[in-house]
This record gives structure tokens, C-alpha cells and sequence, in this order.
């Protein structure tokens, strides 16, 4: 599976992005599509994660409530939808893929990844 994440940008103190990732290659829907960011100087934090049918999802406590994960998998896409968006959430954003829901959070486990866009949130 090869994933291209996009969407990424400068924007101010609460606004909101949409992030996309495309992927390619066989069997989207049999793979958990997962969101992380790293921000300078820091590791691969989670921050949102996604069934392979889209019907469960798991969100990092700091993006509960702001941040929406979804997917269409008749267009091999996942997305991110970021808003009320804070300086913290500045990072490079990347979309990853595994087979199972199992440990979902931890970067180390994840067999493919996209490029990561970068997102900038200006106070």
C-alpha cells in the first residue's frame, strides 16, 4: 500500500483543515488507516485511527471532540477532518496502515506510511 497524504497549510488560531490521504493498491478497506503528527524535535504522536469498514474510531484525548477521522473506501481515501485548530497542533501530520486494531496507538507497529503534510497554526 502506498499512501499520499495532502491538505496541509498555514491557518490561524481556531480555524479548521481537512486533511486527505490517498491510497493505492489492493484491499484498502482490509487495513486500520491511522493519523500521527510530529512535531519538531518529538516523536510520532497519535492521534486518531479508523476501522478498516469505518465503523469505529479512536481519538488522543488532546483532539477529542475537535478533530474528526473518516473514510471512503470506494475511493481508497482517509481524511481528517481538524477543527477550532491551536498553535499545539502544529506538526507534520502523517497517515499510516496497518492490518488490525490491536495496539493502535504506537507508531512502531504500522506497516506502510504516507509522506506527512505539514500543518502550521499561527496564534
Amino acid at each position: 500500500v502506498q499512501l499520499q497524504a495532502s491538505g496541509g497549510g498555514l491557518v490561524q488560531d481556531g480555524d479548521s483543515l481537512r486533511l486527505s490521504c490517498a491510497a493505492s493498491g489492493r484491499s484498502f478497506s482490509g487495513y486500520v488507516m491511522s493519523w500521527f503528527r510530529q512535531a519538531p524535535g518529538k516523536g510520532h504522536d497519535f492521534v486518531a485511527a479508523i476501522s478498516g469498514s469505518g465503523g469505529s474510531t479512536y481519538y488522543a484525548d488532546s483532539v477529542k471532540g475537535r478533530f474528526t477521522i473518516s473514510r471512503d473506501n470506494a475511493k481508497n481515501a482517509v481524511y481528517l477532518q481538524m477543527n477550532s485548530l491551536k498553535p499545539g497542533d502544529t506538526a507534520v501530520y502523517y497517515c499510516a496502515a496497518k492490518r488490525t486494531t490491536s495496539n493502535y496507538p504506537n507508531s512502531d507497529v504500522y506497516d506502510f506510511w504516507g509522506q506527512g503534510t505539514l500543518v502550521t497554526v499561527s496564534s
